[in-house]
């Protein structure tokens, strides 16, 4: 996602260090932070009418970059370019930037609710990656949230039907980069800053595109330009207010208030671009949303097995 970045980004908590225990608080925080998110999402809907989408994400990149450059270059006794793990950070990076792409280009075809609901089946997609890259055992009710999901994005898209529109592949793609960098997100946890991490996914993004965007270059005018730095401006200080809000709440608490995002972009469908979500939409949402919130849940049971137990991945 443009923002999603993305979607859902509730496993930025990856990113947060322990937190003190003001649930009420973080729940503020996360639904603030949908407000930006689902906004950046319209903007790019709607610039995505007059310009590619590799230009889009470059203009978000860039915004990213110079916004973070300040804090980089500041002096500091630590480094914020200086990981643990560089190669990590890089490839997480490149994952961030790809969902961010193919979310875009999704948004050129379909209806934003629809995009948005698809791509929300990320964090269920962890569940299949963390049994490659982190060795996971996964127990039966995970597999059967992450069916669930799944069924929830096959409602939303209706294969087979006139509904179905190809493009939908794009909002999947999406989904499927975030999940990696979710994925990836913790293989870096305990070992690099928050900062860190969001200055690699910055520049990552930003040195790609620009070596991408010149075969797609078309000239903007000012009114597009504004639109590409909201768009930057909103999806950044979204993710930035996801990361404060895991320093109040768990993720099993603050997982369900994320899908409020999915409100204000059908709100901003309606209002904006005259898109009415249709009752499959809504159905499909609902399984993704279900999964995904019983996904969260069996996260915090597998995370207090680990601490009870001397067995590093016990099956949930």
């Amino acid at each position: 996602m443009t923002s999603h970045v993305p979607p859902p980004k509730l496993a930025v908590a990856a990113l947060a260090h322990r937190h003190t225990d003001r649930p009420f608080r973080g729940i503020a925080l996360i639904v603030a932070s949908t407000v930006f998110l689902a906004s950046s999402d319209a903007m790019a809907k709607y610039l995505a009418r007059s310009l590619p989408a590799a230009e889009i994400a470059w203009i978000r990149f860039l915004v990213f970059v110079l916004i973070m450059l300040p804090i980089v270059l500041a002096p500091s006794s630590a480094n914020p370019m200086r990981s643990t793990r560089p190669l990590v950070q890089v490839s997480r990076g490149l994952a961030l930037l790809c969902s961010s792409i193919f979310f875009i280009i999704g948004l050129g075809y379909l209806p934003i609710a629809e995009a948005a609901a698809t791509a929300f089946i990320a964090p269920v997609l962890v569940t299949g990656l963390s049994i490659v890259f982190l060795s996971e055992k996964v127990g039966l009710r995970r597999w059967i949230a992450t069916i669930v999901g799944l069924m929830g994005v096959l409602v939303v898209v209706r294969p087979g039907t006139s509904a179905f529109h190809p493009a939908v592949v794009f909002p999947i793609l999406s989904a499927l980069g975030w999940a990696v960098a979710l994925v990836l997100t913790r293989k870096i946890t305990g070992g690099d800053r928050a900062i860190t991490t969001m200055a690699f996914s910055a520049i990552t993004g930003f040195l790609v595109m620009s070596v991408i965007v010149p075969y797609y270059w078309v000239e903007p005018g000012w009114s597009q330009i504004l639109l590409g730095i909201g768009i930057g401006i909103s999806s950044t200080f979204g993710h930035w207010i996801v990361v404060l809000a895991f320093r109040y709440a768990d993720a099993s608490v603050l997982a369900p208030f994320s899908y409020v995002q999915l409100v204000w972009v059908s709100l901003l469908g309606f209002f904006v671009f005259g898109e009415v979500p249709d009752a499959w939409t809504l159905g499909g949402a609902a399984l993704i949303i279900a999964s995904g919130v019983y996904t969260a849940h069996r996260e915090r049971v597998r995370r207090s097995q680990i601490e009870a137990s001397a067995e590093p991945y016990p099956s949930v």
